[in-house]
């Protein structure tokens, strides 16, 4: 029986198909005057376009950083901005981007579960990694998941040594300009919910394990959003 969150997805995603199919129609037989063109079919409506279908799917996060810099790009098309404003337009930018993660952050509603840790290992972690790097090993025996915003940096999780909870582990990923990577154990099954713009999410298991099936009791499930970054599951 097909999954149904990934049928929800394909269904919104065919929307999307047949909505930009529609405009284009629309866009050929010239019934959509030119003022409007240019500004519906720009990277900045792509960007807020895939924002919209990203949010619906239900990654707030990836979806709300991807309207607003789309429309913050897309406001300079529609209205002059004074020189005086185009100077501070930059980290008025970084600002929003920073205002839409706490915002996505609490209206997720449900608080962290608590971090059960030891001197060597953890059931649920929490990071922020800037410009550096961190490696971590977790050695939990009831993995719940974690959270990890890298942004011009990197963390890599030593899973290996970890067992997942009963009803597996999230863990929710923000990388910008950064990366993430997980080694786990050769048998788990790890679901890929990442939204990767101009970044990519990777599963290199494959090429260092043969001969081992993935066990549908242990499931990893990987989600969040990647710009200029990747996500990588690899067990070396």
């Amino acid at each position: 029986m097909e999954n149904k969150g990934v049928s929800n997805k394909r269904v919104l995603f065919g929307s999307f198909l047949i909505v930009i199919g529609i405009f284009w129609i629309l866009v050929k037989l010239d019934l959509i005057p030119n003022i409007w063109t240019d500004v519906l079919i720009s990277w900045q409506m792509l960007l807020i376009g895939i924002g919209v279908f990203s949010f619906i799917a239900g990654n707030r996060t990836a979806g709300t950083i991807l309207m607003f810099i789309g429309g913050f790009f897309l406001i300079d098309e529609l209205v002059p901005i004074p020189y005086q404003l185009r100077q501070i337009g930059w980290p008025i930018l970084i600002i929003g981007v920073g205002v839409a993660l706490l915002i996505t952050h609490r209206q997720r509603g449900l608080q962290p579960p608590e971090v059960e840790s030891t001197g060597r290992g953890m059931d649920y972690f929490d990071d922020f990694v800037i410009f550096g790097g961190k490696e971590i090993f977790v050695n939990s025996r009831n993995l719940l998941g974690g959270k990890i915003t890298s942004i011009f940096g990197g963390a890599e999780y030593d899973l290996r040594q970890s067992s997942l909870s009963e009803n597996g582990a999230v863990i929710d990923c923000v990388a910008i300009f950064g990366g993430s990577g997980f080694k786990v154990p050769p048998d788990w099954t790890v679901k890929n919910e990442v939204t990767a713009i101009f970044g990519a999410f990777t599963d290199k298991r494959s090429a260092s394990v043969h001969d081992v099936s993935c066990d549908p009791a242990k499931t990893l499930v990987i989600k969040g959003f990647c710009a200029f970054g990747g996500v990588e599951v690899k067990y070396h």
